[in-house]
């Protein structure tokens, strides 16, 4: 869907992401695995989905075991278009909307500089940084299907701020979420499957 004249399709675009936002941080995991987090105040994200993501290692729309628990445990290089004008900074967050307790966040790369168009195999740009995921680790998860394929999300979000000294180095998820929330201005999505590995069929 494009965005642009048509206010009403771009109010509904921002209503669907302020949801899904909304929706990370009620369900998020409580980290350290102990239970679930309380219900926070709602947040507000006005983020129509106006970037593009891709990456050249997905072949039509697989990510590579390699990428997988099934392979080496690396986090897949990521592109994207540029930044909206105004923007201060991006994040990077890739989940899983279809598991029991939904979301899981995997991966959660924030404070990326706005002239940054692509995250590397297995490496951060300078200065970005990794809040913590739904396991209590700040590092990339490696997505794990079970059984059968499974879709997994990478979203980007072009965001008005950058959070230096407002989030420590690798702060909690539900911390981070809630911080970043209210800054968002853009976002990109890109799903893409896993495939189960041989021990798990």
């Amino acid at each position: 869907m494009r965005w642009g004249g048509d206010g009403r399709r771009s109010r509904r675009g921002a209503s669907a992401a302020a949801g899904w936002l909304a929706g990370i941080i009620a369900t998020s995991l409580l980290l350290g695995g102990c239970g679930l987090l309380g219900k926070p105040k709602p947040l507000v994200a006005d983020a129509p989905q106006t970037m593009s993501i891709n990456s050249p290692v997905f072949t039509n729309g697989v990510i590579p075991a390699q990428f997988t628990c099934y392979g080496a445990h690396v986090s897949p290089p990521i592109y994207w278009s540029a930044a909206p004008p105004g923007t201060k900074s991006l994040a990077l967050v890739v989940d899983d909307a279809a598991t029991p307790i939904s979301p899981r966040i995997y991966w959660f790369v924030f404070d990326i500089s706005p002239a940054t168009t692509d995250l590397q195999l297995g490496s951060l740009p300078p200065h970005a940084r990794v809040a913590d995921n739904s396991a209590g680790n700040a590092s990339y998860q490696a997505p794990c299907p079970r059984g059968k394929p499974h879709n997994y999300r990478f979203t980007v979000y072009a965001l008005n701020t950058s959070f230096g000294n407002l989030l420590p180095p690798s702060p909690r998820l539900l911390q981070a979420l809630t911080t970043i929330a209210p800054h968002v201005t853009a976002r990109g999505t890109l799903t893409a499957r896993a495939l189960p590995g041989p021990r798990s069929r």
